[in-house]
């Protein structure tokens, strides 16, 4: 009877080629499929409409550069983009993981989504933001912002697939790096703007198969007024705690809201700490501490006259069941945003 260990050497001896040299190993990195920058590169165009379909980067970084009145249409999640030396285009990006920076630009539209926005050396610049962290701009003259406002239906997931939160969004929080005294290089775009007036949606065939839709009712992203003035001395702050219909409650609740005419200001999600559930909920915070475990809470800002009151009702004829909380009155609205915004800006580092 053969020896099992003898017989797998020589099996193992008889596979090797002639020579006496093993085959080289083989890696599970060396089985991927190989990436060619050129697919995920719009460079030197000119009088072009192009873009990428969803799945068609898949969490790759992009590169735009010496295009020139262009359409440029991205439905797809990326890891970074740069945009340099563009004049007179249209651009739209999905959710981008990391940073999107413009260098040498002008005269281009953008509405785009990201966790980093860096704008410089460019001028004449309109984009629609939805930024996790403080826009950035350098050297840079006559750049509008306005809030993200786009839907289509790969959109929530592309958000997902790039980390990125959807009440997340500081668009309107700029930081200037290089102010000139007495001027200002950034303002807001009116807010009845609409988007479809400086970004339009994409003419050709292939990329009209995505079905896009800028109705503000249906952004995937929240529309809120950020940093303009606001219409009311009275705010209304409501947080929702982690479950399975948190997100739809939000979404809900903003529609309810703005539907009998008050303004969202700002959305947050952010994990909250015990010590930061008493500094924002005083005495209330025992009934929500075990609720904190469960995950991030989405905290929203409305205003108007009469918002708490009119909060406390819709909250308590839809949603009676579902714990949340709501400002109690509006001697104490103020300071519950204030508390709440500052917590949360402080954990989030902007």
């Amino acid at each position: 009877m053969g020896c099992f260990f003898s017989n797998r050497r020589k099996a193992e001896k008889e596979s090797q080629p002639e020579g006496g040299e093993e085959r080289p190993k083989q890696y599970s990195w060396d089985q991927r499929e190989k990436v060619d920058p050129k697919d995920y590169m719009f460079s030197g165009l000119k009088d072009e409409t192009v873009g990428r379909l969803p799945g068609q980067v898949a969490g790759q970084q992009f590169l735009i550069q010496d295009c020139e009145n262009c359409n440029i249409y991205i439905f797809d999640h990326s890891a970074t983009v740069t945009i340099d030396d563009c004049t007179n285009c249209v651009i739209f990006l999905g959710p981008v993981k990391g940073s999107v920076f413009l260098r040498n630009c002008r005269d281009c539209k953008c509405t785009l989504a990201c966790q980093q926005f860096r704008v410089r050396d460019c001028r004449k610049l309109e984009v629609f933001l939805c930024c996790a962290t403080q826009p950035i701009i350098e050297s840079s003259t006559n750049i509008k912002f306005g809030c993200f406002q786009w839907y289509y239906p790969e959109l929530a997931f592309q958000f997902k697939d790039a980390g990125l939160s959807i009440f997340n969004n500081t668009w309107s929080n700029i930081h200037d790096f290089t102010p000139v005294s007495g001027e200002l290089n950034w303002s807001l775009l009116p807010e009845n703007a609409v988007v479809q007036d400086h970004v339009p949606l994409p003419t050709t065939e292939e990329l009209k198969a995505v079905r896009v839709s800028t109705e503000a009712n249906r952004s995937i992203v929240p529309v809120s007024r950020g940093q303009r003035q606001k219409s009311s001395d009275e705010s209304c702050l409501v947080v929702l705690f982690a479950g399975d219909y948190t997100i739809a409650n939000a979404r809900k609740l903003i529609d309810e809201m703005v539907g009998k005419g008050f303004f969202l200001v700002q959305t947050k999600e952010v994990s909250m700490k015990a010590e930061d559930a008493q500094r924002v909920f005083g005495e209330k915070a025992p009934d929500f501490l075990p609720l904190l475990n469960k995950g991030p809470v989405i905290a929203l800002e409305f205003n108007g006259d009469g918002a708490v009151e009119g909060c406390q009702l819709i909250v308590n004829e839809i949603f009676n069941g579902t714990k949340m909380f709501v400002s109690e009155s509006k001697e104490t609205a103020s300071a519950d945003v204030d508390s709440f915004y500052n917590f949360a800006d402080i954990q989030m580092g902007i």
